[in-house]
């Protein structure tokens, strides 16, 4: 059995706003513990750029008008990186790697979490971490962000949007589309998307602020979320 998990932990969770050592503290608690019980179990933990990224981007726009779109992305990458580091050092007497920047480069993996962050603008953190379940045989990817459930449309433009339990990936790329700009907000990124659905693999969407739901999705047990694929 593959006892890899691996986690696209939202910025959003990490830096709604600023860092959230809180929610970042009871995560530290709750994967110790879970690591602790079976030391074969292995996490991925990719960081995705939060307020940060937010903040850069929105000051590049309005320091210049229709910026490249590649700079954007360049510092919404940098702040995944902020955070990754951060990530690392919490869990650094389990990780004995650097952040993962380049999920294709060389990888020892020898502790028992990854940590990663973003590589290069064309897409977000979504597809470091496909690409990284991939590489060590991840088949789950369970990503973690604000929102509970993926639902049929924006349920804070559309008061018609209902949650969904499952959605298959082709009525999911409908929903999300092709096309990838710096900073979009979708449940999961459009190009993680169809790499993701080209390997069969599933994608769990839920809250990560709840981490009581978030061990539940770990250990097999009944959980809140939405299953894609």
């Amino acid at each position: 059995m593959n006892k890899l998990a691996v986690l696209s932990l939202g910025g959003s969770i990490i830096a709604p706003e600023k860092v959230d050592y809180s929610f970042l503290k009871q995560l530290n608690e709750n994967l110790r513990k879970y690591l602790k019980e079976d030391r074969s179990r292995k996490i991925i933990l990719v960081c995705g750029g939060g307020a940060p990224a937010r903040i850069y981007q929105e000051a590049l726009r309005n320091i210049i008008d229709d910026p490249d779109c590649n700079e954007l992305d360049w510092l919404g990458i940098r702040a995944t990186h902020l955070n990754g580091q951060l990530i690392k050092a919490m869990l650094s007497d389990l990780c004995t790697d650097n952040v993962i920047t380049d999920p294709t480069g060389h990888i020892n993996f020898q502790g028992q979490v990854l940590v990663a962050a973003g590589w290069k603008p064309g897409f977000s953190s979504d597809n470091d971490a496909v690409i990284l379940a991939e590489r060590f045989e991840g088949k789950l990817i369970i990503n973690l962000s604000n929102i509970a459930k993926v639902y049929t449309d924006d349920p804070k433009k559309n008061p018609e949007a209902t949650p969904l339990d499952t959605i298959s990936w082709e009525e999911f790329k409908t929903m999300v589309g092709s096309t990838w700009t710096p900073g979009k907000n979708t449940p999961f990124d459009p190009i993680a998307s169809k790499r993701a659905s080209d390997l069969h693999m599933k994608v769990v969407c839920a809250d990560g602020r709840n981490i009581e739901n978030t061990m539940a999705i770990l250990r097999g047990e009944t959980f809140v979320g939405t299953v894609i694929g």
